[in-house]
């Protein structure tokens, strides 16, 4: 399975420990620290995700839990109306995300802020985040796709790949959430939402939304 880069700075030290203290304090010192840091090691995994239908699907751009599905404006992402999926990521889904559409990055920007529980409903108003929007270029094209990786209480830091006048497809990685916890997707009002709170999802495989067909 594949590790995130940013594993490294947390585990080699786990890592080193365990093997000083195989010498100075012995095997089951030195087996509980690995273990820890195995424990680490899996906040970073990033297993293969693959999705092979309708390129108009948007797609769930994290692992988790749906917390919510709500109706917002917000004018980081675009005008007018739009529709807001919650992911809530506890401590055992991957922390890694992906694009959830293809497109060109348009904005791509760092918010600070407090590092409240992410499942409180005003942590995406007030925790510190990092927010891209995408053009869709596909039959929806014009169609911006706004994503927010949000910290919590265990989050230290959002990390985002992406830069501002980027070609992006969909599926490949986004960024990671170190520790992290809520990851918000808002697509266009107009756009059919598939998921319900209490679905899991995974990233880069789980269709959220797309444009609804034109009524006759």
């Amino acid at each position: 399975m594949r590790i995130a880069k940013e594993a490294w700075p947390f585990v080699l030290p786990f890592a080193a420990a365990s093997v000083v203290l195989a010498f100075v304090a012995g095997i089951g010192w030195s087996l509980a620290t690995a273990a820890l840091g195995l424990g680490v090691l899996l906040f970073f995994r990033d297993p293969p995700r693959s999705f092979d239908g309708d390129p108009e699907w948007v797609l769930a751009p994290a692992d988790g839990l749906i917390t919510g599905v709500e109706t917002v404006t917000d004018a980081t992402v675009g005008e007018g109306k739009l529709q807001r999926v919650v992911t809530f990521l506890s401590a055992f889904d991957v922390h890694v995300q992906r694009v959830p559409v293809a497109g060109e990055v348009v904005a791509s920007s760092f918010a600070s802020g407090r590092k409240v529980a992410a499942f409180r409903a005003d942590a995406g108003e007030v925790n510190e985040c990092h927010t891209t929007v995408i053009r869709r270029d596909t039959e929806a094209d014009g169609d911006l796709i706004g994503i927010r990786q949000i910290v919590g209480l265990m989050a230290r830091r959002v990390v985002c790949y992406l830069r501002e006048g980027q070609q992006v497809r969909r599926g490949e990685h986004l960024g990671i959430i170190k520790f992290g916890s809520r990851v918000d997707l808002l697509v266009p009002e107009h756009y059919e939402v598939v998921v319900a709170v209490g679905d899991r999802v995974r990233n880069g495989a789980t269709p959220i939304a797309r444009p609804r067909p034109p009524q006759p």
